[in-house]
């Protein structure tokens, strides 16, 4: 009999994880149209509160349909925003998200193909065919990247996106739109099931855990959104926007840990219950549920209790309530229905709270609940450390001493390191210390890790007590920013620099980086300002045998330079990468030293260009300087312009030195 190991059950609840995200992601920047659209649908409809003004759907402010959803009389707006404008932004946001401004407008004119092909309000179909427009053309570009003669490239973009947005729209009118009709009736008709047979409810027994798995916005947003908005277009208001948003069931699991809980859970609680059901933010109490997983009961049943009221009530919202605050959820309640979504709020407190209080009642024992643990377990699900989160992690204490980690601890740890400084600094914290580290060399006696999002797992494994942090961009991450934020909440020191010490915030003494072939950290051999590599795997072996050229490193280092990358990117960010060896191979460094190569056309580095490789070989501390120099030059679009048009090694070199750390 085959059993699933956690290992491959993880795998599975982080791929859903991140298909539901991408669902979401396409519907969430976009919530501010929802909202507009239902306010419009709130006033102007036949049974709005400004319909005589006549802007609804026509110039008497009537409902007119004619043969189905997509024709309308009139110059209405309530039913060309559900029909072009909403899926039309669902599809430039998903092709945006894979290919830019440039996928975005290729995955609009897809969308428009799908769109005109039915008779339905398109989000399903926005959700395909918008990412598909931006792969597509993504993939296309990468057959011609660097073939087109200067001169020609915006001939050749405009025509190749508009050539295939043509195809791509065709193939959505005439093979696309039927599939997706026929996906969104059935969805429909099971909706249509769960309502008529009264079933409605049972939608918790899926909604409520499937929501501390953090799967609540690709519910609510990726599935419930698309549906409700279109129920909202025939009876003005929708039901299924509150199967999920309905702050009740939070707030009665945390108003049962103020009277029920214990130590650290207790105290937090009225806390996390005013920033769940005013703000809006339900993820605050998904730790107590992680802490007790038997709490989903009480969830459940708060959830199915809130639904079931809102069925006997007949109410609904006229869009989504996002965030899910009671405020949010007032202001898009529909005229009829204030009675019943109070009733529904206060139905689902009170039965979560009796449930969870008869739970957390039947324990045995005194010691405390163990809330950090689970708001651990909670960031380490989502991928990353949530500022609302961190209200609950009073137990972790003041953040003092932040370690950048990496596998090797001399390269992208170092840089990263040195941006994070500074800007911690430049915040006020100057007493919080950042160091890099090879994660090998972790002790957990550190507040904060940071390391990239492919080793927070090996990170988390030798430092289980700190708070942890990943990054795929090293230079210019907004997670930076939100560390400083972080700082703030947590009561970080403020003052002056320590003065020396093992972990002092001050930089190592920069190394001279002038210099001929006299041993110098940057040799002029070691300078390369027309790269010939034209993909990664080559430009990490132009950058390592000029380390081997220049007597830094033995040739047995270039081989462990391609070992590091397979861990993990050497993307910096900003059209720079540093690839270096892995930590086993320092025995090969002859001495410290760097390799600089510049490409006049970006080499594609996992999807990211890199128009600047610097190869990296270091001995002790003695190439940190000349790092913090280059991290620099990175975040200084001027330096940045200087050494794209350097035109000698000696350039190159004044432009890494000029900028002291």
């Amino acid at each position: 009999m085959s059993t699933t190991s956690p290992a491959q059950r993880t795998g599975v609840r982080v791929h859903v994880q991140k298909f539901g995200t991408s669902l979401s992601n396409m519907v969430m920047p976009n919530i501010g149209a929802f909202i507009a659209w239902g306010l419009i649908t709130a006033l102007f409809i036949e049974v709005g509160w400004l319909a005589e003004l006549g802007i609804g759907d026509d110039p008497d402010g009537w409902v007119a349909e004619i043969g189905g959803w997509g024709e309308y009389a009139g110059g209405g707006i309530v039913g060309p925003m559900i029909t072009y404008l909403l899926p039309i932004l669902i599809g430039y946001t998903g092709g945006r998200m894979l290919y830019d401004t440039r996928g975005g407008v290729v995955g609009a004119i897809a969308t428009m193909g799908v769109v005109a092909g039915t008779e339905i309000p398109m989000f399903l179909g926005a959700m395909i065919m918008g990412p598909l427009g931006g792969w597509t053309m993504k993939h296309i570009d990468a057959l011609w990247d660097g073939k087109i003669r200067p001169g020609f490239e915006m001939l050749v973009n405009n025509f190749s996106a508009g050539i295939w947005g043509a195809v791509v729209a065709t193939f959505g009118f005439f093979v696309m739109s039927p599939i997706v009709t026929f996906l969104s009736d059935r969805l429909g008709d099971g909706v249509d099931f769960l309502v008529d047979n009264s079933l409605l409810p049972l939608t918790s027994l899926i909604i409520e855990p499937a929501k501390v798995l953090f799967l609540n916005n690709a519910i609510n947003h990726g599935v419930l959104t698309p549906l409700g908005s279109s129920e909202v277009l025939e009876d003005g208001k929708s039901v299924l926007f509150l199967l999920e948003a309905n702050p009740g069931p939070g707030l009665g699991l945390l108003l049962a840990f103020m009277v029920f809980g214990k130590g650290v859970a207790k105290a937090s609680a009225p806390g996390a219950a005013i920033i769940h059901f005013l703000g809006g933010i339900h993820e605050i109490y998904f730790p107590y549920v992680l802490m007790k997983p038997k709490l989903i009961v009480a969830m459940i049943a708060g959830g199915m209790t809130g639904v079931f009221v809102n069925v006997i009530f007949d109410v609904g919202l006229r869009a989504p309530a996002a965030p899910g605050s009671v405020f949010a959820v007032y202001a898009q309640t529909a005229s009829d229905s204030y009675i019943g979504v109070t009733l529904s709020m206060l139905a689902a407190a009170g039965v979560t709270f009796l449930v969870a209080g008869v739970l957390l009642r039947a324990e045995r024992g005194d010691g405390e609940d163990d809330l950090a643990a689970a708001t651990a377990s909670m960031e380490a699900m989502k991928g990353k450390r949530s500022i609302a989160s961190s209200a609950l992690g009073g137990a972790r204490g003041t953040i003092e001493r932040i370690v950048f980690a990496c596998d090797a601890g001399m390269g992208s740890s170092a840089m990263g390191a040195s941006v994070l400084r500074r800007k911690i600094q430049a915040a006020g914290f100057s007493n919080v210390t950042v160091t890099n580290q090879a994660i090998a060399n972790l002790a957990d006696d550190v507040d904060l890790v940071v390391t990239h999002r492919d080793l927070i797992d090996r990170a988390k494994q030798r430092t289980p007590s700190a708070v942890h942090v990943s990054v795929d961009d090293f230079m210019s991450t907004p997670r930076y920013d939100e560390i400083v934020e972080l700082l703030g909440q947590s009561g970080a020191p403020q003052g002056s620099a320590p003065q020396g010490g093992a972990h002092a915030a001050t930089e190592p003494e920069p190394e001279p980086a002038a210099g001929k072939d006299d041993g110098s950290v940057l040799a002029s051999s070691a300078i390369v300002l027309a790269g010939t590599a034209r993909t990664r795997d080559d430009a990490i072996t132009e950058a390592g045998e000029l380390l081997v050229a220049a007597g830094v490193v033995e040739p047995s280092y270039v081989a462990a330079m391609h070992e590091r990358e397979k861990s993990v990117s050497t993307h910096m960010g900003n059209g720079l990468a540093i690839p270096h060896g892995t930590n086993e191979a320092k025995a090969a460094v002859r001495r410290t030293g760097i390799s600089f190569v510049r490409y006049a056309e970006p080499v594609d580095w996992n999807g990211k260009p890199a128009e600047f490789v610097v190869g990296i070989a270091g001995q002790g501390n003695e190439h940190l300087g000349l790092l913090s120099r280059i991290a620099q030059v990175f975040l200084d679009e001027e330096q940045v312009a200087r050494l794209r048009a350097a035109g000698s090694e000696e350039e190159v070199r004044a432009v890494l030195d000029g900028v002291r750390a």
